[in-house]
């Protein structure tokens, strides 16, 4: 297996309910190592760079307003297939498809109010860390 990194996002309506922790546990006990976090605020400008990719979609403009609304836990995680392994872990989008035990299951409000992102590819993955994290702060 490949030892990957993957970028974490703990969404504003997981952190206003206080659910790091608990989110934090089914990380863990899935085997993958945090080898970085740190809890933001973000702007409006850092969440429009982080999303640039849905600008057009009609759902940026809440997508900005919900992730500056609350603080964010921003992390990166790391182990065997990360990436495939922590989109499992996630669940579905839709926390109404997704499965029993998943985070988006045991915490995501809606579709919209999922609690957590993953990276999806590995070439996202590196852009992704690379836009909120500095080298240094990695530690794993």
């Amino acid at each position: 297996m490949a030892i990957e990194r993957t970028l974490s996002i703990i969404k504003p309506d997981a952190t206003a309910r206080n659910q790091t922790g608990a989110i934090n546990a089914v990380i863990e006990g899935a085997g993958l190592r945090i080898i970085a976090q740190k809890r933001v605020r973000w702007t409006a400008a850092e969440a429009e760079a982080f999303y640039a990719v849905h600008s057009k979609r009609p759902f940026f403009a809440d997508l900005v307003r919900f992730m500056t609304s609350e603080p964010i836990v921003v992390q990166v995680l790391e182990g065997d297939n990360a990436i495939d392994r922590y989109r499992q872990v996630m669940g579905a989008t839709d926390p109404a498809k997704a499965a029993p035990g998943t985070l988006r299951a045991q915490f995501a409000q809606s579709i919209e109010r999922n609690s957590v992102h993953g990276s999806d590819s590995a070439a996202n993955a590196r852009a992704e860390i690379g836009l909120i994290f500095r080298d240094e702060e990695i530690v794993g």
